[in-house]
């Protein structure tokens, strides 16, 4: 099972995905730290400031650097035992500073790299999201190459995120934007669950140099279903408003980056359905086995929260 007190770096801290690693890593009592780019007094985004004075009085270790700094990353990484990337999409091959460093520290027990999506080696997707999947490949082999012992998390799509992107709950909105026919499943995995599930992994003999999948039960939607449960809990009924998917492939060519890339990745997860494309088998890692004890936040019960206290989501690329 998992290990206890490990020593865990996490990259991209201050982000949508990483405030919420750090607080899990905290949270199972784990000696975290937080790899920040340099704070600039004069320019500091103040949340970033809060974000990273909250880590302190949690007790995080704050290491300040640019990736581009290779003797200070490994200097820093070797103090640790565990990385956990969430770097975002613009800086994914920028992993492979950190491949470089932990190579030379050989210290690293097991490395987690930014993915948190569909199952890289087992899906395609249209040219941009493609491009997209390319990278996270070359970060695998890049790892696998190195010799560095790893944990790839396929936490196929961010619940809270999408709930909010496909019904708009802050805004008690009468309409839903449908992609295709609304009938493909999709995997929605609330966020601080896939925050908890990779530090369980990440600490956990089990999963060396394997895949856990994010696959709950309860967490396989369709749109259709989606919108029905929504009108079900709030009482009042959302028109649908189709977009066929040729106007999304024609998105997805005709849009600049990274636009293109989030119509690419609408198309693939909610028409062309390739987050359960492939059955697992008593080979796949799949987190509800792994970790049965772990009581997770299914579909409906965000929806639920969302009745009481809407997500607040920064609606931006994904991930």
């Amino acid at each position: 099972m998992a290990t206890k007190n490990c020593k865990i770096m996490i990259f991209g801290a201050t982000g949508y995905l990483g405030v919420k690693m750090v607080k899990a890593s905290i949270s199972m009592g784990h000696h975290t730290y937080a790899y920040v780019r340099p704070i600039k007094s004069n320019s500091a985004d103040p949340s970033k400031i809060e974000i990273l004075n909250n880590f302190k009085s949690l007790g995080v270790i704050v290491c300040q650097g640019d990736l581009d700094e290779h003797e200070k990353l490994v200097m820093v990484l070797k103090q640790v035992d565990i990385v956990i990337s969430t770097l975002a999409v613009p800086q994914h091959l920028e992993q492979l500073k950190i491949i470089s460093a932990m190579k030379e520290a050989g210290n690293i027990t097991r490395f987690v790299p930014s993915e948190f999506g569909n199952e890289v080696d087992r899906v395609s997707g249209l040219p941009p999201f493609q491009k997209l999947l390319d990278n996270k490949k070359k970060i695998r082999r890049a790892t696998e190459a190195a010799g560095i012992p790893f944990t790839y998390v396929s936490a196929n799509s961010f619940a809270a995120y999408f709930v909010d992107y496909l019904l708009h709950p802050c805004q008690i909105s009468d309409h839903a934007t449908i992609y295709g026919s609304g009938e493909a499943k999709a995997v929605l995995n609330y966020e601080e669950d896939v925050a908890a599930y990779t530090v369980k992994a990440a600490t956990d003999p089990r999963v060396a140099n394997r895949v856990i999948i994010c696959r709950p039960s309860k967490n396989i939607v369709s749109q259709l279903d989606l919108v029905s449960s929504w009108e079900k809990k709030t009482g009042r009924t959302m028109k649908r408003i189709h977009v066929p998917e040729e106007d999304l492939i024609k998105l997805s060519e005709s849009l600049p980056f990274p636009d293109n890339v989030a119509a690419a990745i609408l198309h693939n997860i909610l028409i062309a359905g390739d987050q359960v494309s492939f059955d697992l088998t008593e080979k796949d890692l799949e987190v509800t086995r792994l970790y049965p004890d772990y009581n997770y936040t299914s579909v409906d019960d965000l929806l639920d929260l969302c009745l009481v206290n809407p997500p607040k989501v920064k609606l931006a690329t994904f991930a």
